[in-house]
């Protein structure tokens, strides 16, 4: 029985709000190799792309409340995430119309994109405050749990009791459907392919008669799905901030170059082994060894290698380490 209580503890605060925030970075940094695997330049200004998009939805989730329109028992911003999704992605082809393309066409090295992305990163998180504010903003409705600590006691009898989150359970079926759409269009559609063939070898695919400009649109496009499925999944597991999607830009290019800069697959791997080590690294011990030990061996502290607010040295620390010992990551990148 104890076994049991220690996996219910494990899974309730190990588990499954590793495999929620996984899901977040590992489409976050999907939408960063993406833009690197094919325009050829890290994109600084994602973090503050996943906030702009996810204020768009907020503010057509709060437009829809007040019109009585719901989806009950799931969250409204469901029905206003494909509306957020238009306005960022035209916020992107405008933003790539006016500022990257005369970058791209002057053929500037990949560190002047990186600059200009930088400021793009400081006018979206301007926009953005201005807009809905700096504040902490909450958008959840419909069902809160999947399944609470009361029932989950009542139907198995165990002293300790899974609170299952509905935004958390969301979180991991969007994004199962979100990857699988991505490596089909990828895998299976002529755009795909022509998008892989133009990261592959950019000379080639012109001789190919591939339109360049086009591809550049996809991936625009595609980045602002990514990035606002992203920013909108975890503001309902969380809360919506604006400056929290800066600090989440450490963990998502961690999981990035982890994984592989420019591989998918590599992202998503990346994405859970960054989530995972956060957690586990920064999670207090105790109760779960109290439930494995013999009473004699209780520990006393808290059994934490490293507080909360030290979350995002991790990220860094695994960064340093993947750079240093596998400069490539785990999948060689620059592989779309």
């Amino acid at each position: 029985m104890d076994i049991l209580n220690a996996v219910v503890v494990l899974a309730n605060f190990v588990l499954i709000p590793a495999l929620s925030y996984g899901s977040q970075l590992a489409l976050g940094a999907l939408g960063v190799t993406l833009i690197y695997g094919i325009l050829r330049f890290s994109n600084f200004a994602h973090g503050d792309t996943m906030a702009f998009g996810a204020m768009v939805t907020i503010l057509f989730t709060w437009a829809f409340q007040n019109m009585g329109i719901s989806i009950a028992p799931l969250p409204t911003a469901l029905l206003a995430l494909p509306f957020g999704i238009v306005v960022t992605a035209a916020l992107l082809l405008a933003t790539d119309r006016v500022v990257y393309r005369f970058y791209r066409q002057q053929k500037a090295k990949p560190i002047i994109l990186v600059m200009v992305s930088l400021g793009v990163m400081f006018i979206l998180n301007g926009i953005v405050r201005v807009i809905i504010g700096p504040g902490e903003q909450r958008f959840e409705d419909g069902a809160r749990f999947i399944i609470n600590a009361r029932q989950f006691k009542e139907m198995t009898g165990l002293e300790e009791g899974l609170a299952f989150k509905a935004s958390q359970g969301l979180t991991i079926v969007v994004t199962i459907i979100a990857v699988a759409a991505l490596f089909w269009f990828l895998d299976r559609t002529k755009m795909g392919k022509s998008m892989r063939a133009y990261s592959d070898n950019e000379d080639l695919a012109l001789l190919s008669g591939i339109n360049p400009e086009r591809v550049v649109r996809i991936t625009w496009i595609l980045a602002a799905i990514l990035a606002t499925t992203a920013g909108v999944l975890y503001g309902l597991d969380k809360s919506f901030k604006p400056f929290t999607y800066f600090q989440l830009l450490l963990p998502m290019f961690a999981a990035a170059i982890v994984g592989g800069l420019g591989n998918p697959l590599g992202a998503i791997v990346g994405g859970y082994i960054i989530a995972f080590s956060e957690v586990t690294l920064t999670y207090a011990w105790k109760k779960v060894a109290t439930y494995f030990l013999p009473a004699s061996l209780a520990p006393d502290s808290l059994m934490q290698l490293l507080s909360t607010d030290y979350k995002y040295a991790v990220s860094f620390t695994i960064l340093v380490i993947v750079l240093i010992f596998k400069p490539y990551g785990l999948f060689r990148g620059k592989a779309v």
